[in-house]
């Protein structure tokens, strides 16, 4: 049939299809044939990873005095990337649940490609499939230390210890590093990391009731004796996979099927991360699911070190970046977040821990968006990493993060940093805005609390009654031939070269790339096809939202009973949080001893502390700063003429007293400025003029730092003229400033 015949025919599109459809078929098996036989080399690989960089090995876990399976290596920047010594390094940190390491550098548009570009050292922290027997999560912790001892070591010009980056469950671990070795850790960045397991939305985080709905921790015991004393880390992917059954059952592998011939490279390149199950020790895993999960215990400063060292995250001294998305079901920001309530009871509180805590809430991504889109490594990755310096400059508080568009009426279009046409801003926020997307009341509480109880006596009982006639039975190769069977690690052997019926499929496959005849985009059969998978996906979206709804009645109703309640100990009345961190009394006795020292201080300084106390106050008006600001600030006021040399620390340490007094007495810090200035009239208009064009560095200000400016224009003696040259006056007098003119 020639082709104007066939166009003609009402049956032509028909056969198209028939034709396309069956080929494609065949390349779809094909490369799921591939991602077996790519599953089994990953397997059999010493050290399997999925970084898209080279690296040099620096620290391996297994020689320490408590080995572990964890390593350090230096990512090796590729050609025509240049690093600049004098920048702290980045040392990423993977999760290890379930999958194996490299998702945050596995393309150059990722977490590790914009630090690179950007020229940061970087380390990453990798581990093998299996653990060293006996080691802990405190081993881990203990080992990390070691690794970032090193890096500083081998930095240093640096101009600060290194920034920790920790994604999803790998947060948790790098907070509780910083809190029990607050000097070794940089500015910490949190993607995607769980801290507050009970927190979530009504309607909207079904994976939080998991663990009440099981009965507990016993099953962790369970599957971990059933694993001989290791936990495979397959069970963790199939929780996450039943999250979004339409996706894992179908969507996936259609939008494979349906662009198999533009795909398939970069389906196969994901999977060769999902299907890196590594495994836990028993230990491991129990101390993650009843400390963590289910206990929620990190928050509230309940979790002990082998010597009785209580892990406090309010000893945690670096700036803390927290990204997180509305799109996530695995960490909702509710997750990300609600740790800070349990810590604090204002932001003053913050303050007086000396803590910065800064977030940006992504609107819609996923939680492995968060790590491997190409643009939120291009935007959201890329502002972090060029602006890290600035984060450690910021004075304490709590600010959320939020990017502003860059078009040609951008001020200060060169003071902007990044490769990204963002401008990132800081927005002074309050618990009350925390506590507004938690969500979590007393009654919740009481309920997860519940849930904590009744796990802890399951898993008593099990650990009595039950685990003896598991370990009994359960032998090496059972053991082994249990993780073989596994459905998910079962799927990757059974299509792959292994399976000897699949013989012929490589072969077809490369016969049909040869020969392939797509069916146009518009044929209506495809359209038809890709009708149907939309209905099926929508029908399987409709059976996870009554599973999810019909999981969280069920949770809500068992342990919200008050017979419950009270028979493992909670009290049904009480109505305040129950996992509120307790307060330190050596703590407000050494915010008392900071005040007194600060008070004493706010009569010493020169120049440089009255332009800052000047800035720092005209912007305590608008609640906000943009990069642009800071950026002028960190270069003006230290390049000035006659500044000693300061580094960037040290300014920093600077601007946070200075904004400490003004938090202090106001007044007070302010009358200081006249006697603090230098009695050369030019140099007091130099230095204003050098106010002047930080504050206005992103642009018009709002009326209230316009205010607050003019009144550090009488502050500094300058006397503006109807030409807006600065002229000197007369320096305003203490007493004059402290009466209000």
């Amino acid at each position: 049939m020639n082709d104007v015949t066939k166009t003609l025919s009402p049956f032509g599109p028909i056969a198209d299809y028939l034709v396309d459809a069956a080929q494609r078929t065949i390349l779809f098996w094909d490369v799921m044939r591939q991602r077996g036989n790519q599953y089994l080399a990953h397997l059999s690989d010493d050290a399997p990873r999925v970084l898209h960089y080279a690296v040099e090995p620096i620290i391996s876990g297994q020689h320490l005095d408590r080995p572990v399976n964890y390593n350090l290596l230096r990512i090796i920047p590729p050609s025509g990337v240049d690093l600049d010594p004098t920048r702290r390094p980045f040392v990423f940190i993977d999760p290890r649940a379930g999958h194996g390491p490299g998702i945050g550098g596995f393309k150059p548009e990722s977490e590790i490609g914009v630090a690179l570009k950007a020229g940061y050292p970087c380390y990453f922290v990798d581990f093998l499939p299996e653990p060293v027997p006996g080691q802990t999560i405190e081993d881990i912790t203990r080992a990390e230390a070691i690794f970032l001892e090193q890096v500083i070591e081998r930095h240093p010009e640096a101009e600060g210890n290194p920034c920790v980056v920790g994604n999803c469950q790998a947060g948790w671990a790098v907070m509780m590093l910083a809190a029990t070795r607050p000097k070794l850790c940089g500015p910490v960045i949190l993607a995607g990391s769980p801290l507050s397991y009970w927190a979530g939305a009504r309607g909207q985080n079904p994976m939080r009731y998991g663990g009440g709905l099981m009965g507990g921790s016993w099953i962790t015991a369970f599957l971990s004796d059933l694993g001989l004393g290791k936990f495979d880390g397959a069970w963790l992917i199939q929780n996450f996979e039943a999250l979004n059954p339409s996706n894992t059952l179908w969507r996936k592998q259609y939008d494979l099927y349906a662009n198999i011939d533009t795909k398939a490279t970069r389906y196969l390149d994901f999977e060769r991360w999902w299907g890196g199950h590594v495994n836990l020790n028993a230990d491991e895993i129990q101390f993650i699911v009843d400390e963590l999960f289910i206990g929620n215990n990190l928050a509230a400063g309940k979790i002990q070190s082998a010597d009785g060292i209580t892990v406090d995250l309010r000893n945690i001294r670096s700036p803390i970046l927290i990204f997180c998305s509305d799109g996530d079901n695995i960490t909702p920001p509710q997750q990300a977040l609600g740790w800070i309530l349990d810590l604090y009871d204002s932001v003053d509180e913050i303050r007086s821990y000396g803590q910065r805590i800064f977030y940006a809430i992504h609107a819609s991504v996923g939680h492995l968006g968060i790590f491997v889109s190409s643009a939120v490594a291009g935007k959201e990755h890329d502002k972090f990493a060029s602006n890290i310096v600035q984060i450690d400059l910021k004075v304490p508080g709590l600010y959320e993060i939020v990017f502003e568009a860059k078009t040609e009426n951008t001020a200060n279009p060169h003071r902007v940093s990044g490769t990204a046409d963002w401008v990132m801003r800081y927005e002074e926020r309050t618990l009350d805005d925390i506590r507004a997307l938690v969500g979590n009341d007393p009654e919740d509480d009481r309920r997860f609390a519940t849930a904590e109880r009744v796990s802890r006596i399951n898993l008593a009982l099990y650990r009595t009654f039950t685990q003896p006639i598991a370990r009994a039975v359960v032998n090496a190769p059972m053991a082994e031939w249990m993780r073989r069977m596994h459905p998910l690690r079962l799927q990757y052997e059974l299509i792959s070269d292994a399976n000897p019926l699949l013989a012929p499929l490589g072969a077809m496959a490369q016969q049909i790339s040869e020969q392939r005849s797509p069916a146009a985009a518009d044929n209506p059969c495809i359209l038809l096809q890709d009708g149907a998978s939309a209905q099926i996906a929508a029908a399987l979206d409709a059976w996870r939202d009554l599973r999810d709804r019909f999981y969280e009645v069920t949770f809500l109703s068992i342990y919200g009973s008050p017979m419950l309640q009270a028979a493992v100990g909670i009290d049904p009345a009480r109505n305040i949080p129950m996992r509120q961190a307790g307060k330190s009394l050596a703590h407000l006795k050494q915010v008392e001893a900071r005040i007194a020292e600060l008070k004493s201080h706010i009569g010493a300084g020169g120049l440089l502390e009255c332009q800052l106390r000047a800035i720092l106050y005209v912007y305590m008006g608008d609640r906000m700063v943009d990069e642009r600001v800071i950026d002028a600030a960190r270069h003006l006021l230290v390049e000035q003429e006659g500044m000693e040399s300061m580094t960037l620390v040290a300014l920093g340490t600077l601007a946070h007293e200075q904004y400490s007094m003004l938090q202090i007495d106001t007044e007070a810090t302010l009358a200081a400025i006249p006697s603090l200035l230098p009695a050369d009239p030019q140099q007091r208009r130099k230095g204003f003029a050098i106010v002047r064009e930080v504050i206005s560095a992103a642009g018009v200000i709002g009326d209230a730092a316009e205010n607050r400016m003019r009144r550090m224009v009488r502050l500094f003696g300058i006397d503006e003229t109807e030409s807006g040259t600065p002229a000197v006056a007369p320096p305003v007098t203490q007493r004059t400033e402290a009466s209000g003119l």
